[in-house]
């Protein structure tokens, strides 16, 4: 059983007792099962047993019987847990009985998306800048409406009372696996900011969830929560999951441009899966956050921008996504976006350099904008051909049915 003897020294080495079996319904919110480390041969052969029909997007009320296979590659210590009879986690794919991949399993669509993409020979590694706002605890350990400081951007202790938290997620992070490229505090009160390094998509959304979990758990220790909505307060700056991504191909021609063309085309359609909550278009077109369909060079006003780098990389940013959105699902559209700007030889439109949050109104007639409301995007995504493509329908029924709530 290839990689089971290297499981096993590893969990023999680091004194793990408990596993856990972590997966994903489809709004991206981490689920587990944890066994004993006596249980692991059984779960890496056979897979462990879950009720599909309990996991919210899974509809999997008839054939309700899924099975959780780990994926080796993913075993990481959970370092914020005891060193003693320790914990570490394991991402699962989600199978059938036979072992065929379930359809709404949201890794299952990123890999489906990334080796479409392999086949005509393009690679795509992505890289997430992830906001959040902490707020403090009352006495009786209530979530309060309260920042824990009201320091701005990139400003230092003791204004930033977020320092030592950033350091210790950080720390765990790299005992994780994971390398923050940097961490600051950002424009909002309490509102932090951690960047990460380019990774291939199924890594990059991984790391992205384990940040997202790693973040709640470490702030909940310290007594404060972590919050990942995209405008907590309202009159405050939202909180973007803003994506860098670069694009490779085997034929050495660049074709990034192609690849932003495509999501250009596509980004109305995919909008519910980046911004998937009605408070996401309360963040939209304000405070660096965009609205319209454009893009530029380093302009923060634009949906997309080219940022300047020393090195001669080339790579975009795109600003609209937002931290609630599944990563998996998320990447695997733009994924499909791009490769169908490559496919189709999509040309970009000119690059509008203005600051679009103070110019003239006038020069932003005809300019296509974002779904403005949740409503708005979930009517677009219902008759988009590229999300009826590639998003299984109990995906996107289940993000309609929460609309309607």
């Amino acid at each position: 059983m290839q990689g089971y003897e290297e499981l096993m020294q590893f969990v023999e080495e680091e004194n793990v007792e408990f596993i856990r079996l972590a997966f994903f319904d489809v709004f991206g919110k981490q689920k587990n099962i944890a066994v004993m480390s006596g249980e692991l041969e059984r779960a890496v052969r056979w897979g462990v047993s879950i009720d599909g029909s309990a996991i919210a997007g899974f509809d999997a009320d008839v054939r309700s019987d899924l099975f959780l296979k780990p994926d080796l590659s993913t075993i990481s210590i959970v370092p914020w847990r005891p060193s003693d009879s320790r914990v570490c986690r394991i991402f699962c794919n989600v199978v059938y009985p036979d072992g065929t991949p379930f359809e709404a399993d949201s890794r299952y669509i990123l890999r489906r998306a990334v080796q479409d993409a392999a086949e005509q020979g393009i690679r795509v590694k992505f890289a997430s800048e992830m906001e959040f706002y902490v707020f403090r605890k009352d006495a009786q350990g209530q979530v309060t409406s309260t920042p824990i400081d009201r320091a701005g951007y990139m400003d230092v202790e003791p204004l930033d009372a977020g320092e030592n938290l950033r350091r210790d997620i950080c720390f765990a992070l790299l005992d994780m696996g994971i390398s923050p490229e940097s961490s600051h505090h950002e424009r909002g009160p309490g509102q932090m900011e951690i960047d990460f390094r380019y990774s291939d998509p199924l890594t990059a959304a991984d790391n992205t969830s384990t940040v997202k979990w790693a973040v709640r758990s470490i702030c909940a220790a310290d007594g404060c929560a972590a919050d990942f909505s995209p405008k907590p307060i309202p009159d405050a700056p939202g909180s973007g999951m803003h994506l860098n991504i670069s694009v490779h191909s085997e034929d050495g021609i660049d074709h990034t441009d192609a690849f932003m063309a495509g999501i250009l085309k596509y980004i109305r359609d995919i909008t519910l899966f980046l911004n998937p909550m009605e408070q996401s278009y309360a963040r939209l077109g304000r405070m660096e956050a965009p609205r319209y369909v454009s893009w530029a060079v380093q302009n923060r006003s634009q949906l997309i921008r080219v940022p300047a780098d020393p090195s001669g990389r080339r790579r975009i940013e795109l600003r609209s996504p937002d931290p609630k959105a599944n990563p998996y699902l998320a990447f695997a559209l733009l994924i499909r976006a791009g490769m169908n700007g490559i496919e189709h030889h999509l040309t970009l439109p000119s690059p509008l350099d203005v600051n679009l949050y103070t110019a003239d109104p006038v020069l932003m007639r005809g300019l296509d904008q974002l779904p403005g409301s949740l409503q708005e995007a979930v009517q677009i995504a219902q008759e988009s051909d590229l999300v009826r493509k590639n998003v299984p329908g109990t995906c996107l029924e289940a993000y309609v049915r929460r609309t309607s709530r």
